[in-house]
């Protein structure tokens, strides 16, 4: 996909937005503090004055629509395009002149209401009425909404002096930067624009995206913007891949962080940096053992050399009750490899399966992603090392508890989990569960192993193991005496229909 068909993809480009911009006569601006040396004073603000000395004189006072603010006995104060903090100057300057030894309180009272438009690439462009204390970003948040192709990093802000300010509300966003979410001033058109350039930041970075090309911006400004680097980020080469002045041919520089960070590297349209990854770098190697051993856990392991047998040995060895053979150990990094084979047998129904793709569907469903053959009797039990395998970061051994019984399920009296006695026969555990009951089918009877999962003919069965499930199928029941009376029914409608237009056929060739 080329840089032209890539839109910014980056999280705070979701706005939680009103979809009623009626509602914007009643929104309040997004903090309550005002900061004196960036709020501008104007028509409509209410300035308190307290004046304390032999009595004290309290005032509040209303800035009017020329800019000018009036205090008694004291004169106009000229408060044209001067900030809080100005004003409380040139206030407490003009009251000096006035009154001597006196303690003088100046604050900004009641903020005026002030008008201000949003237009360009929005859901619903309109006028809004807001405090003045109100930043860029309550206007955007409390509106019907941005597009997804809006550029939220070159926002402009056109004044009713004719002065425009861009500003950068990804900036604030992520770092917090006031001066890209200013005062809105009474009469400002805010200007979203879609997005026309992009860049791209990918890899190990915390925040990798497309984001908007903003003009003058350096390699240093959009790794700080993406959040920095992720703790194995690789820094002494950084890839810039860019295009030539021809616009088809690309090329790639290297740079590490340091440089970066001492020299301006300015950005152009369509760049994307690549933060690769220090592969061995925090490469955690540790295994995971559960169940039935002395101290079960995370153990840690050299790579390529820590063995099974080694592990367990570490984890105490195993409990009396553990299950060797239904001992397991699964690689959580194992080949998950898409079988296309698979995925199309399972579309097919039953009855339109061949004989060899039925028995494809039942070896795969009955596949353990990631189990390891591992035969931990007779690794253990029976000293076999060559059952013995090196272990894998990640790798989960999971020891069961001993299964001393036989379960059996279907058609029979009291099915349920029976003693295991290595004497008994599958017939002998039927009869100690009552015997079959009046729908099962004796004749089929099927024993699913406990280590395999494999299903296997009572015939076919060589010897019983704890864990094992002896299955009892059920005859499929007589179709109830309805549905035999309606069936019959329309049997013989069928062929009284038929005897009647062969009578009609008869009497007509007469």
């Amino acid at each position: 996909m080329s840089f032209a068909q890539i839109l910014p993809s980056y999280p705070e480009r979701s706005f939680n937005s009103f979809s009623d911009s009626s509602f914007a006569k009643y929104m309040q601006a997004s903090e309550g503090v005002i900061d004196p040396e960036e709020y501008k004073v104007g028509p409509g603000d209410n300035i308190f004055i307290s004046i304390s000395g032999i009595e004290e004189r309290n005032f509040n006072l209303l800035i009017n629509h020329e800019g000018f603010l009036y205090i008694p006995r004291v004169g106009s104060v000229d408060l044209r395009n001067k900030s809080l903090a100005e004003t409380k100057v040139l206030i407490k300057s003009q009251l000096e002149k006035n009154f001597k030894n006196v303690d003088i309180y100046i604050a900004l009272g009641e903020v005026r209401k002030i008008k201000v438009s949003l237009i360009g690439n929005v859901v619903n462009q309109s006028s809004f009425v807001l405090t003045s204390n109100s930043r860029l970003q309550d206007i955007i948040k409390n509106s019907a909404g941005l597009n997804s192709s809006s550029d939220i990093r070159n926002i402009k802000i056109i004044s009713k002096n004719g002065t425009t300010g861009n500003y950068d509300l990804l900036s604030f966003f992520r770092k917090g930067d006031l001066k890209q979410n200013p005062y809105l001033k009474d009469g400002d058109i805010v200007l979203v624009n879609p997005v026309n350039k992009v860049i791209a930041i990918m890899g190990h970075i915390l925040y990798p995206a497309a984001y908007e090309f903003k003009e003058g911006e350096t390699l240093n400004d959009l790794i700080d913007l993406a959040g920095g680097f992720t703790y194995k980020a690789r820094k002494d080469s950084i890839e810039l891949i860019r295009f030539a002045e021809d616009g088809i041919t690309q090329y790639s520089k290297y740079y590490s962080y340091d440089f970066i960070q001492h020299n301006s590297i300015e950005l152009k349209y369509s760049d994307l940096i690549v933060v690769r990854e220090l592969t061995t770098y925090y490469d955690e190697q540790w295994v995971t053992i559960d169940g039935e051993v002395k101290y079960p856990g995370i153990y840690r392991i050299t790579k390529d050399e820590t063995t099974l047998t080694e592990i367990i040995a570490e984890a105490g060895g195993f409990l009396k009750d553990a299950s060797l053979v239904d001992a397991t150990l699964y690689r959580n990094i194992a080949d998950t490899t898409y079988d296309p084979e698979f995925e199309r047998i399972k579309l097919i129904p039953r009855v339109d399966m061949t004989d060899d793709e039925y028995d494809y569907l039942k070896a795969k469903s009955r596949q353990r992603v990631g189990r390891v053959v591992v035969d931990f009797n007779a690794l253990f039990a029976k000293n076999r090392l060559s059952e013995d395998v090196i272990l894998t970061r990640f790798d989960k051994i999971s020891v069961p508890e001993k299964k001393n019984y036989i379960t059996i399920i279907g058609q029979v009296v009291s099915p349920g989990n029976l003693i295991f006695n290595e004497k008994l026969t599958v017939q002998d555990y039927i009869q100690l569960a009552g015997g079959f009951s009046w729908r099962a089918i004796k004749g089929d009877v099927r024993v699913i192993k406990s280590n395999t999962g494999e299903w296997v003919e009572e015939d076919d069965v060589e010897v019983l193991e704890p864990g094992d499930t002896i299955w009892v199928l059920e005859d499929p029941p007589p179709p109830e005496f309805w549905d035999v009376f309606l069936t019959s029914l329309t049997v013989v409608a069928q062929l009284a229909a038929i005897v009647a237009a062969s009578v009609a056929v008869v009497v007509a060739t007469r």
